[in-house]
Protein backbone atom coordinates (compact mmCIF):
# COMPACT_ATOMS: atom_id res chain seq x y z
CA UNK A 1 0.00 0.00 0.00
CA UNK A 2 1.58 3.20 -0.94
CA UNK A 3 1.33 6.22 1.40
CA UNK A 4 1.17 10.09 -0.03
CA UNK A 5 1.60 12.71 1.96
CA UNK A 6 -0.67 16.22 1.88
CA UNK A 7 1.40 19.41 0.70
CA UNK A 8 0.80 22.04 3.12
CA UNK A 9 2.50 25.44 2.19
CA UNK A 10 3.34 29.06 3.56
CA UNK A 11 2.55 31.92 1.63
CA UNK A 12 4.06 34.94 1.35
CA UNK A 13 2.22 38.64 1.33
CA UNK A 14 4.35 39.19 -1.59
CA UNK A 15 2.84 36.51 -3.04
CA UNK A 16 -0.25 36.84 -5.42
CA UNK A 17 -1.15 33.35 -4.51
CA UNK A 18 -2.00 34.59 -1.31
CA UNK A 19 -4.83 36.87 -2.15
CA UNK A 20 -5.72 34.58 -4.62
CA UNK A 21 -6.71 31.71 -1.63
CA UNK A 22 -7.44 34.09 0.79
CA UNK A 23 -10.83 35.61 -1.41
CA UNK A 24 -11.40 31.96 -2.46
CA UNK A 25 -11.33 30.94 1.54
CA UNK A 26 -13.34 34.06 2.36
CA UNK A 27 -15.77 33.64 -0.44
CA UNK A 28 -16.71 30.17 1.59
CA UNK A 29 -17.13 31.91 4.49
CA UNK A 30 -19.55 33.94 3.05
CA UNK A 31 -21.71 31.44 1.21
CA UNK A 32 -21.54 29.03 3.91
CA UNK A 33 -23.05 30.97 7.46
CA UNK A 34 -25.32 32.12 4.23
CA UNK A 35 -26.49 28.48 3.84
CA UNK A 36 -26.11 27.95 8.18
CA UNK A 37 -28.50 30.70 9.09
CA UNK A 38 -31.62 29.44 7.29
CA UNK A 39 -31.77 27.02 9.87
CA UNK A 40 -32.51 28.20 13.53
CA UNK A 41 -29.31 28.89 15.67
CA UNK A 42 -27.84 27.78 12.56
CA UNK A 43 -24.92 30.33 13.50
CA UNK A 44 -23.80 29.66 16.95
CA UNK A 45 -24.45 25.87 16.35
CA UNK A 46 -22.75 25.01 12.94
CA UNK A 47 -20.18 27.97 13.47
CA UNK A 48 -19.78 28.65 9.94
CA UNK A 49 -17.58 31.47 9.87
CA UNK A 50 -14.43 29.84 10.41
CA UNK A 51 -14.44 26.98 8.78
CA UNK A 52 -12.37 28.02 6.05
CA UNK A 53 -10.28 30.09 8.16
CA UNK A 54 -9.20 26.68 9.58
CA UNK A 55 -8.51 25.19 6.04
CA UNK A 56 -7.04 28.18 4.30
CA UNK A 57 -4.82 28.41 7.34
CA UNK A 58 -3.70 24.66 7.41
CA UNK A 59 -3.45 24.57 3.96
CA UNK A 60 -1.56 27.78 2.91
CA UNK A 61 0.03 29.33 5.93
CA UNK A 62 -1.14 31.99 8.60
CA UNK A 63 -1.02 34.72 6.02
CA UNK A 64 -3.52 33.33 4.04
CA UNK A 65 -5.59 32.15 7.47
CA UNK A 66 -5.15 35.66 8.71
CA UNK A 67 -6.57 37.30 5.30
CA UNK A 68 -9.93 34.87 5.32
CA UNK A 69 -10.18 35.48 9.01
CA UNK A 70 -10.33 39.41 9.07
CA UNK A 71 -11.87 39.75 5.90
CA UNK A 72 -14.78 37.38 6.22
CA UNK A 73 -16.66 38.69 9.32
CA UNK A 74 -16.27 42.09 7.82
CA UNK A 75 -17.52 40.92 4.24
CA UNK A 76 -20.66 38.92 5.89
CA UNK A 77 -20.95 41.93 8.78
CA UNK A 78 -21.49 44.61 6.19
CA UNK A 79 -23.49 42.90 3.28
CA UNK A 80 -25.43 40.77 5.72
CA UNK A 81 -25.87 42.21 9.15
CA UNK A 82 -24.23 38.98 10.34
CA UNK A 83 -22.53 38.81 12.44
CA UNK A 84 -23.92 41.63 14.00
CA UNK A 85 -21.83 44.71 15.06
CA UNK A 86 -21.64 43.60 18.74
CA UNK A 87 -20.42 40.38 18.13
CA UNK A 88 -17.94 41.50 15.30
CA UNK A 89 -15.15 41.81 18.03
CA UNK A 90 -14.87 38.93 19.41
CA UNK A 91 -15.51 36.68 16.43
CA UNK A 92 -12.72 38.78 14.54
CA UNK A 93 -10.59 37.96 18.07
CA UNK A 94 -11.81 34.04 17.60
CA UNK A 95 -11.02 33.98 14.01
CA UNK A 96 -7.70 35.74 14.57
CA UNK A 97 -6.60 33.49 17.04
CA UNK A 98 -7.95 30.73 14.70
CA UNK A 99 -5.85 31.38 11.55
CA UNK A 100 -2.52 32.04 14.02
CA UNK A 101 -3.06 28.52 15.68
CA UNK A 102 -3.82 26.97 12.49
CA UNK A 103 -0.85 28.46 10.54
CA UNK A 104 2.25 28.16 13.31
CA UNK A 105 0.72 24.81 14.11
CA UNK A 106 0.29 23.05 10.72
CA UNK A 107 4.04 25.02 10.13
CA UNK A 108 5.32 23.38 13.06
CA UNK A 109 4.30 20.04 12.50
CA UNK A 110 4.41 19.61 8.77
CA UNK A 111 1.01 17.90 8.58
CA UNK A 112 -3.23 18.15 9.49
CA UNK A 113 -3.50 15.43 11.49
CA UNK A 114 -7.25 15.02 13.80
CA UNK A 115 -5.11 15.57 16.80
CA UNK A 116 -3.26 18.47 16.12
CA UNK A 117 -6.91 19.81 14.13
CA UNK A 118 -8.81 18.91 17.50
CA UNK A 119 -5.68 21.12 19.75
CA UNK A 120 -6.12 23.90 17.53
CA UNK A 121 -9.90 23.74 17.48
CA UNK A 122 -9.99 24.27 21.01
CA UNK A 123 -7.20 26.55 21.49
CA UNK A 124 -9.25 28.96 19.21
CA UNK A 125 -12.20 28.27 21.40
CA UNK A 126 -11.21 28.43 24.80
CA UNK A 127 -8.84 31.62 24.43
CA UNK A 128 -11.52 33.20 22.05
CA UNK A 129 -14.27 32.42 24.51
CA UNK A 130 -11.61 34.18 27.01
CA UNK A 131 -11.16 37.02 24.93
CA UNK A 132 -14.79 37.81 24.44
CA UNK A 133 -15.62 37.25 28.25
CA UNK A 134 -13.00 40.05 28.66
CA UNK A 135 -14.73 42.09 25.90
CA UNK A 136 -18.43 41.86 26.83
CA UNK A 137 -18.19 40.91 30.31
CA UNK A 138 -20.53 37.74 30.08
CA UNK A 139 -19.43 34.49 31.35
CA UNK A 140 -22.72 32.46 29.94
CA UNK A 141 -22.31 34.43 26.47
CA UNK A 142 -19.24 33.70 26.06
CA UNK A 143 -19.13 29.90 26.40
CA UNK A 144 -22.00 29.78 24.05
CA UNK A 145 -19.82 27.71 21.75
CA UNK A 146 -19.25 25.43 24.03
CA UNK A 147 -23.21 25.39 24.97
CA UNK A 148 -24.59 25.29 20.85
CA UNK A 149 -21.74 24.95 18.85
CA UNK A 150 -19.93 21.42 19.74
CA UNK A 151 -21.41 20.32 16.47
CA UNK A 152 -19.67 22.86 14.38
CA UNK A 153 -16.43 22.58 16.52
CA UNK A 154 -16.89 18.70 15.27
CA UNK A 155 -17.69 19.68 11.78
CA UNK A 156 -14.47 21.90 11.98
CA UNK A 157 -12.53 18.52 12.77
CA UNK A 158 -13.52 16.12 10.80
CA UNK A 159 -14.68 18.02 7.48
CA UNK A 160 -11.98 20.03 8.18
CA UNK A 161 -9.09 17.18 8.12
CA UNK A 162 -10.86 15.74 5.19
CA UNK A 163 -10.91 19.10 2.79
CA UNK A 164 -7.17 19.79 3.81
CA UNK A 165 -6.43 15.96 3.13
CA UNK A 166 -8.69 14.79 0.23
CA UNK A 167 -9.97 17.17 -1.33
CA UNK A 168 -7.42 20.02 -2.19
CA UNK A 169 -4.20 17.56 -1.01
CA UNK A 170 -2.03 19.47 -3.70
Amino acid sequence: MQTTTVKLYSLEFANAKTYLAAALFAVGNILLPQLCHQVHLGGPTWLPIYFFTLVGACKYGWRVGLLTAVVSPLVNSLLFGMPAAAALVPILFKSVILALAAGWATARSGRASLGLLAVVILTYQVVGSLGEWAWIGDFRAAMQDFRLGVPGMLVQLFGGWGVINYVIRK
